[in-house]
């Protein structure tokens, strides 16, 4: 399968656009901006915005009493012709002992089938949801594994293949250049260049350290090699740039956005002119975030998107959707989900936290498909028609 983001059409219909662009010298000015005022953080219901026009929310999931009531990491991906949802889940609490990975597939969206088991629980390891890629023939499922013994935190990613999304491989072990399992967890938010490298992130060791990572497999199961990067002085083994997405700008750079886990509550953002290869130095940018997962990427005309919950505090609600005709400077956003749409937490447990947490995105049947966990303990997706954009944002 081509994603959408791979097609070389899809950035070069921004070049005639007429739009102005910041400086792109990334020792003096961030990947990108926002348009000052367009998110106001001192009105925390709305943040100055308005909602955005013919979207649909529907259930995955609902959190079931004493079997499965925290949810979270919900990651999407289309395969032959239907909607895949994964997630992790345990019993009460985040990171308990007894978490799995579940998923469900739906050929509309709308309507999903019974979770199905497809990671369960290890006796000697927490896994969580790592995300999905396929060559077209063959989906590829990824876990992360983190042992319970290992000081400091660290994990590994595995892999497990499919040719019909009901029948799975055994998982294995991911592996890097050299052909040895990869050392780190693996980011969710796999994408693909024109060229068919596929890039995202990777949490490796000692400790959680977040680069960009990259590889020309098809199936993204091998190959694995870091992008010379530079992070930001950090302690405790925990990287400020954490769980990052990425889009392409006007000049085909690929831009990645990260979480920032020093507690700027803003996107931090670098770049890459060269595929992957080398990057900037992250750095801090305006727009706001809630310090939790955001998803980024391209329309199909193009423009980029962030989708993030920017109130600039631990809040994760609303959800909100911000746009960039060039991936320079975001200048349109819109509230995907609000308060008045997010019912009451059910069951309480280890860091649950009420609002929409941890989006992430897809683009299926000429919409932007966005899943995210409810309160921790629900898993839904919100579908925004992308009729409405076919041409440059007005």
């Amino acid at each position: 399968m081509t994603p959408y983001f791979v097609k070389c059409t899809a950035v070069l219909i921004l070049s005639g656009l007429s739009h102005s662009v910041i400086a792109t010298d990334n020792s003096t000015a961030p990947a990108f901006k926002m348009e000052e005022g367009l998110i106001d953080i001192t009105k925390p219901s709305t943040l100055g915005l308005s909602k955005a026009n013919n979207t649909e929310h529907f259930e995955v999931f609902k959190a079931i009493k004493g079997k499965a009531q925290y949810n979270h990491g919900a990651v999407l991906f289309a395969f032959k012709g239907r909607l895949y949802c994964q997630w992790q889940s345990s019993k009460k609490d985040e990171d308990g002992p007894n978490t799995h990975v579940l998923y469900s597939q739906s050929e509309d969206g709308q309507a999903w089938q019974t979770a199905q088991l497809l990671a369960p629980t290890r006796e000697n390891a927490i896994v969580t949801s790592g995300g999905w890629w396929s060559d077209s023939k063959t989906l590829v499922a990824f876990i992360n594994v983190w042992p319970k013994d290992a000081s400091p935190k660290v994990g590994y990613v595995e892999y497990a293949l499919s040719q019909d999304g009901i029948n799975w491989s055994d998982f294995k072990p991911v592996l890097n250049k050299a052909g040895t399992p990869l050392k780190g967890v693996i980011e969710q938010d796999l994408k693909a260049l024109p060229s068919g490298r596929v890039i995202t992130a990777v949490h490796h060791q000692p400790g959680l350290v977040a680069s960009p990572f990259y590889t020309d497999d098809p199936l993204a199961i091998s190959g694995w090699q870091a992008g010379k990067f530079n992070n930001r002085p950090f302690s405790k083994h925990v990287s400020d740039e954490l769980e990052p997405s990425w889009f392409v700008n006007k000049a085909n750079d690929v831009v990645m956005t990260f979480r920032d886990q020093g507690g700027s509550y803003k996107i931090l953002a670098a770049s890459s002119d060269d595929q992957g290869v080398t990057w900037t130095d992250a750095m801090t940018t305006n727009i706001p975030d809630s310090r939790a997962k955001q998803s980024a990427g391209n329309l199909p005309n193009g423009m980029a998107y962030i989708v993030n919950n920017p109130t600039g505090n631990k809040t994760r609600l609303p959800l909100v959707v911000s746009l960039s005709q060039d991936g320079y400077t975001f200048d349109h956003a819109y509230i995907l989900r609000d308060q008045h749409t997010l019912p009451a937490m059910q069951y309480q447990g280890k860091y649950k936290r009420i609002g929409y947490s941890y989006p992430k995105s897809y683009i299926w049947q000429n919409s932007l498909w966005i899943s995210y966990a409810v309160n921790k303990e629900d898993i839904a997706v919100t579908k925004l028609d992308l009729a409405q954009f076919q041409g440059a944002v007005k």
